[in-house]
């Protein structure tokens, strides 16, 4: 799983997509899910460091969903007309 951190502005957004780009490449699993459940303070990078982690993921044959993403984030991901490109990561409790 892919964790983001708590902070992932426009200051945070460059570095984060290099780990997760890193972390993607590594992971041997098929599917490709970023945690978003620690995420608390955000602007619109977070949605193209998820976009970015998106693409890479299926660069590398892997699908890819997002954990527990904030509701800010998924209302601004609709307003972008992105949201259905980060679909909600069925996770086992």
């Amino acid at each position: 799983m892919l964790v983001l951190p708590v902070e992932l502005t426009h200051a945070q957004a460059t570095a984060c997509c290099r780990m997760l780009a890193q972390a993607l490449r590594t992971e041997p699993a098929r599917e490709a899910v970023a945690d978003a459940s620690a995420l608390r303070q955000f602007d619109s990078s977070a949605l193209a460091v998820l976009l970015e982690c998106r693409r890479e993921a299926l660069a590398l044959g892997k699908s890819f969903a997002v954990h527990q993403l904030q509701p800010r984030l998924r209302a601004l991901a609709t307003l972008y007309g992105v949201a259905e490109l980060l679909p909600e990561a069925v996770v086992p409790a």
